[in-house]
């Protein structure tokens, strides 16, 4: 079996291309069943993020090219988009390197911001649906926990974490730029998840006078104004809201504008033109892009935030230097059990032939055996399997130091030589 990546990020592909290849979440679980095909396609998981969108595979070995073509297609088909659309802002990776890419995406060391948090319960996300999907299979399984213990070492043994920020906390930093100051600011977020947590919580820390909410589930809306003294207010009436905010964080996972050009017309004549600034952290965006061409108005997305990250960095980097040697040993590592997982099966299946073998032959004499009491019959059949396994011993043993040795061309000849398919 091998590993296929494919996919795009905030380095590959500006967000107007990051969005049109987003998955919601009940998107991406029928989306898996239709991607995996059971047989080059045996398992499946998609990481959806407003920084990348990567389609995860077990392919059937040797099959990667058609494995990568058939993941290119059914972006395309899937997100209803023509190939010249994203093709030149894809990336692939295969085998250690779609291993090693993955362990870094988890560690946050390939993230906007080095160390940041989210990714880690992201990528949790995506394995959560891939098996509500029933495409996590021994493979995808075995690669996930892995990639979880490896995060789990780059947090705990490297400081990489210790001086990261997170895109909300970006957003915030953002504003208290724009306004010199956020103090005496009315903010209103339109999300309440976690995302819209953290920013109330730096938002709360910057000083922040008010703190408007708004959601699609109201209970949402409540619960996260009541936690920060904030007022919750109504999502389909957006205007008075907008005309009360000088500076609005949308972190929500709609598929459409939630806030439109004509919504914030009206806020401005209400605001007596005072200026206002969003930062759209939604991907894709759900601020209407052209709200940044009306007067008194600032508009940002998650690709403008990169600029903003400028403390830590050399700390973070010579941090991230160790992470990325944990990360090469641990994929080493995984290559290994790997190859391990893949060898159980032609061990069973070769032990079981000789089994057949034995067996075969043991019918094939039996009327010369003449009648033979229960107890002869399993005498005979435990003396048989005994036999078989103290000669099959040293070929499993090879196959064994085969897979040790990544000698994968013995281990070739020996599959071919019992008849065992791969």
């Amino acid at each position: 079996m091998s590993i296929v990546l494919i996919g795009v990020n905030h380095k590959s592909a500006p967000v107007e291309v990051r969005e049109l290849l987003a998955f919601s979440d009940d998107a991406c679980t029928q989306a898996l069943r239709t991607l995996v095909d059971g047989e080059i396609l045996r398992e499946g998981l998609i990481v959806s993020t407003c920084n990348r969108v990567e389609v995860l595979t077990a392919t059937a070995s040797g099959r990667q090219e058609e494995g990568a073509h058939l993941v290119t297609n059914f972006l395309s088909v899937s997100r209803n988009l023509p190939l010249s659309k994203f093709d030149r802002h894809l990336y692939s990776h295969n085998d250690s390197h779609a291993i090693t890419h993955l362990f870094r995406v988890a560690s946050s060391l390939d993230s906007m911001v080095v160390g940041e948090p989210q990714v880690l319960g992201q990528v949790r996300r995506a394995y959560s649906l891939a098996r509500q999907a029933g495409t996590a299979g021994r493979v995808i399984n075995r690669l996930i926990h892995h990639t979880f213990h490896v995060a789990k070492r780059v947090r705990t043994e490297t400081g990489v974490a210790a001086n990261a920020v997170s895109i909300s906390y970006m957003a915030v930093e953002l504003g208290k730029k724009i306004f010199a100051s956020l103090k005496g600011q009315t903010v209103l977020l339109i999300g309440a998840g976690e995302m819209a947590e953290l920013s109330a919580k730096h938002l709360v820390s910057a000083g922040a006078a008010k703190l408007l909410v708004a959601n699609r589930s109201e209970e949402a809306s409540r619960r996260l104004a009541q936690e920060f003294g904030g007022v919750a207010v109504d999502l389909t009436d957006l205007v008075p809201a907008l005309a009360d905010s000088d500076f609005v964080i949308c972190s929500t996972s709609a598929d459409h504008y939630v806030v439109t050009e004509s919504m914030v017309k009206g806020a401005l004549e209400l605001r007596r033109n005072r200026p206002i600034c969003f930062i759209d952290l939604s991907v894709p965006r759900t601020v209407d892009p052209a709200i940044g061409e009306l007067p008194n108005t600032f508009v940002f997305d998650v690709d403008d935030l990169e600029s903003v990250v400028t403390s830590n960095i050399r700390e973070r980097e010579r941090e991230a230097e160790r992470a990325e040697l944990i990360v090469q040993s641990e994929v080493m590592q995984f290559q290994q059990s790997l190859r391990v997982l893949d060898l159980g099966p032609s061990i069973g299946a070769l032990r079981q032939k000789f089994q057949d073998i034995a067996r075969t032959e043991l019918e094939r004499q039996r009327a010369r055996l003449g009648v033979l009491t229960p107890e002869q019959e399993r005498a005979i059949e435990s003396l048989l399997m005994s036999t078989v396994n103290k000669i099959s011993h040293p070929v499993l043993s090879q196959m064994r130091r085969s897979i040790e040795s990544c000698d994968s061309d013995a281990l070739r000849a020996l599959r071919d030589d019992f008849g065992i398919e791969e």
